[in-house]
């Protein structure tokens, strides 16, 4: 089932799939590949930065 989320700089995540699975911070740095998927940096709370896909985050209200 595909979710249809609107993600935004700024947006609180939780990391739910891939290498980060269980981490969660800030939506920075929102990107569209070549290859069509959406890319994302995202800041910790304690300043580190990791990137991740679109599709392996959810927002956090």
């Amino acid at each position: 089932m595909e979710k249809n989320i609107t993600l935004q700089d700024g947006d609180k995540c939780k990391v739910i799939g891939g290498t980060h699975k269980g981490k969660s911070g800030t939506v920075t740095d929102i990107h569209t590949s070549k290859t069509g998927h959406i890319t994302i940096t995202v800041v910790q709370e304690n300043g580190l930065r990791f990137k991740t896909l679109g599709k392996n985050v959810e927002v956090v209200q």
